[in-house]
C-alpha cells in the first residue's frame, strides 16, 4: 500500500501535481516564444528566441517524461492547469517585442522560483529534479542580456518597460495564489490548514526576489 501524507492524498500525487504545472507552463511557454519570435527587430534576436523556445521544449518533454516514469499520464496532469495557465496569457497581451521579451524573463524567473520553493516540501528525487529543471540557466540569461541591451539602446524603455512589468508580476502573483489555493493537492504541500500564510508568505518572497532582479535592469518594481 502506498504513503500518504497527513491529509489523506497519496504521496506520489503531490509531487505529480507539481509536475502537471510545470510541464504545461513549459508547452506554453514553447508555443508563446515561437509565436513571439517573429516579432523581433534583428535576425539574431529571433534565433535567440527560437533557442529559447526549444529549451522549453526540452523541459517539456523531460518533465513529460518523468511523469510518465512516475505512472501518470502527462496529459491529464497538465489539464487542470490549463484554463488557470490560459487565462493569465490571455490578460497579458504584449505589444511589442521588447514587452514580449519582458514578459518571458520575468515568467522565467518568477516561476522557477515558485517551483522550487514549492519543490522543498516535497520528497528528495523531486527537489532534485525540479531544481534542475527551473534552475538559471542559459535561458534566463539570453533573455536578461536582450533586455540589457535594449535599455542600453533605447533608455526611453525604462519607463514604459517598469510599468509593464509592474502589470506582470501583480498578474503572476495572483497566478501563483490561485494555482497554490485551487488545486487541493498543491494546498496539501502547503499544509493544508496553513495554505493561506503559506502562500502569503510564498508571495511576499517572489515580490522580493523580482524587485531584486528588476532593480539590476535598472527598472523600478
Amino acid at each position: 500500500m502506498g504513503t500518504s501524507t497527513p491529509g489523506g492524498i497519496p504521496a506520489d500525487v503531490l509531487p505529480a501535481e507539481l509536475l502537471g504545472a510545470m510541464a504545461y507552463g513549459e508547452l506554453s511557454a514553447f508555443g508563446r516564444l515561437s509565436a513571439d519570435s517573429r516579432f523581433a527587430p534583428t535576425l539574431r534576436d529571433r534565433a535567440t528566441f527560437a533557442k529559447i523556445a526549444v529549451g522549453a521544449f526540452g523541459n517539456y518533454a523531460l518533465i513529460s517524461g518523468r511523469l510518465t516514469e512516475m505512472g501518470r499520464d502527462p496529459e491529464d496532469a497538465m489539464l487542470r492547469f490549463q484554463p488557470s495557465f490560459d487565462h493569465f496569457h490571455e490578460r497579458t497581451p504584449p505589444g511589442d517585442w521588447y514587452e514580449s521579451v519582458l514578459k518571458a524573463y520575468i515568467i522565467d524567473t518568477v516561476s522557477s522560483d515558485f517551483y522550487r520553493t514549492v519543490s522543498g516540501f516535497l520528497d528528495a528525487g523531486t527537489q532534485q529534479f525540479v531544481r534542475k529543471v527551473a534552475s538559471a540557466d542559459q535561458a534566463t540569461e539570453a533573455l536578461r542580456i536582450l533586455l540589457m541591451r535594449a535599455l542600453r539602446d533605447d533608455p526611453r524603455l525604462a519607463s514604459r518597460l517598469a510599468l509593464w512589468g509592474r502589470r506582470l508580476v501583480g498578474e503572476a502573483l495572483t497566478q501563483v495564489q490561485r494555482v497554490a489555493l485551487e488545486h487541493p493537492d498543491l494546498r496539501a504541500v502547503l499544509h493544508d490548514g496553513l495554505a493561506k500564510a503559506e502562500v502569503r508568505r510564498l508571495t511576499a518572497e517572489l515580490a522580493d526576489h523580482h524587485g531584486r532582479r528588476m532593480t539590476g535592469l535598472g527598472l523600478a518594481a
